[in-house]
């Protein structure tokens, strides 16, 4: 099954890339690394604001997470020329949560991020991570993540 019909299965159209918010660049090829900038999670085209452990639960982090992979794979088609089925390994993930100090489930909140990958890239969305609890993120966003692909 091609990453395209899983995305269909699972009822997921991509967004075009994501207007960088400051002075950096979507994403960069090197070799056949692709580095995607963060991209922070939105919810109905606005900024996903708040922060885990006050106003927003781990299950709605979760969802956050999500979201920012549906933004992630938009901007890694455009890097992969519009062909996600180059994709040859989801290499790392990054995952910045806006955190209270007493919250310690970035890792559950990423996992929503993680495991979407997983469903559309099959053994080549296992990737290695990081999740971190960070006292805040640009705009006030709950969650920020980025990615490393290795591309054909």
């Amino acid at each position: 099954m091609s990453v395209y019909d899983r995305l269909q299965a699972l009822n997921i159209a991509l967004p075009p890339v994501a207007i960088p918010a400051a002075a950096y660049v979507p994403f960069v090829q090197t070799g056949n690394l692709v580095f995607l900038s963060g991209h922070i999670a939105k919810k109905d085209g606005q900024v996903w604001a708040g922060q885990l452990g006050a106003a927003i639960s781990t299950a709605e982090g979760k969802q956050a997470a999500r979201a920012v992979a549906i933004d992630l794979l938009g901007t890694l088609q455009a890097a992969c020329g519009g062909d996600l089925n180059r994709v040859q390994r989801i290499v790392k993930v990054m995952s910045l949560v806006n955190s209270t100090a007493s919250f310690t489930e970035q890792h559950l909140v990423t996992n929503g991020c993680s495991e979407l990958l997983a469903e559309v890239f099959g053994d080549k969305g296992s990737h290695a991570r990081s999740a971190f609890g960070v006292a805040q993120i640009p705009m006030g966003a709950c969650v920020e993540i980025e990615l490393i692909a290795e591309i054909a």
